[in-house]
């Protein structure tokens, strides 16, 4: 470029700068097109000195949907449905100790149990200042939001059930080296369950069931590996293997409270899921009576395919019990 024409640029652009008045940038919402209320914010507060990350979205004076993860997965699992409930409702969903964002504490100094981490999850909804809510509960979230019913069933104003399971007919041969490990938590029978933390295992739980693989993006296993991945959390998640058998005898006494209090339940399951199969829900037609139930011709990760089916069926659910409560 010669030095006139570099001349002629500079002072153009000078000219401008000085005709042109000073515009301040827009806001980020206002950019995107989302509305603040449907922004998510990334937060973290310390219970019992451990650092739980949690997304919340919405407007906190509206009804509270808590979102609980399942394995090896965090509150990432939520991302696309967050904003779609927070247009109406304000949400929290929170990573489990050793999950996401959360701090993982070494399995030897720190109480890996679903008793614990479901005292975890109250105590955050406590600090937050949520007095009721309604509960996705999706695998492990399944014995942790149970057992926060159990604990305090009036806070509790509605479920929505994915592949979350409270009953023995759910536990099938997917389980059987689990089963064996609750039976004899022995280091052979430990070492046994190690495969299913492994980048294969983790591919296959998104994938499997599926109706189109090709359309579930690999960012979901590769983000979960990375996390199992990390120095210590196979020893966690084999903490949890095994205290997960405290669950199961706890079904009894989840059922008796579901049949006594008949919370309004919204069942999304996807039927072609291995480790929570389809036989898993349909008990919970026999102890809740306000029960919307929907199979869903998927794997274990339903949002995955299903999203804005399910973000649809719980709005309408949700408005449904809201309206009711008033």
């Amino acid at each position: 470029m010669s030095r006139n024409l570099k001349s002629v640029l500079s002072a153009s652009i000078l000219a401008l700068s000085i005709a042109a008045p000073f515009t301040p940038a827009p806001a980020i919402a206002a950019e995107t097109g989302i509305e603040a209320k449907q922004a998510v914010s990334f937060r973290t507060e310390e219970i019992g000195d451990i650092a739980i990350a949690y997304r919340e979205a919405g407007d906190p004076n509206r009804p509270t949907v808590l979102l609980l993860h399942g394995f090896p997965t965090s509150s990432h699992m939520f991302r696309n449905l967050i904003p779609e409930l927070a247009k109406h409702y304000h949400v929290i969903a929170p990573d489990f100790p050793g999950f996401g964002a959360s701090e993982m504490p070494k399995a030897e100094g720190f109480e890996y149990s679903f008793a614990n981490i479901s005292e975890m999850m109250t105590s955050l909804l406590d600090r937050k200042g949520v007095e009721q809510y309604s509960v996705y509960l999706m695998d492990y979230g399944a014995p942790v939001g149970f057992r926060m019913f159990a604990e305090q069933p009036e806070r509790v104003t509605g479920f929505i059930i994915q592949n979350g399971n409270a009953y023995e007919e759910g536990l099938r041969e997917f389980w059987d080296p689990i089963k064996a490990y609750w039976a004899e938590p022995s280091q052979e029978n430990g070492d046994q369950l190690r495969g299913f933390l492994t980048l294969d295992a983790t591919k296959w739980q998104f994938t499997h069931g599926v109706k189109k693989p090709e359309l579930i993006s690999p960012d979901n296993y590769w983000h979960v590996q990375y996390l199992l991945d990390r120095e210590g959390n196979q020893e966690v998640q084999l903490e949890l293997f095994l205290d997960y058998g405290t669950n199961v005898a706890e079904y009894p006494k989840w059922q008796a409270l579901f049949r006594k209090h008949q919370p309004p339940a919204l069942l999304m399951w996807g039927k072609n899921d291995h480790i929570f199969p389809v036989e898993g829900a349909y008990p919970y037609e026999r102890d809740l009576n306000d029960l919307e139930f929907h199979l869903l011709d998927t794997g274990h990760f339903a949002l995955e395919e299903y999203g804005p089916e399910i973000a649809a069926q719980m709005t309408a659910f949700l408005n449904r019990i809201t309206a009711a409560s008033n």
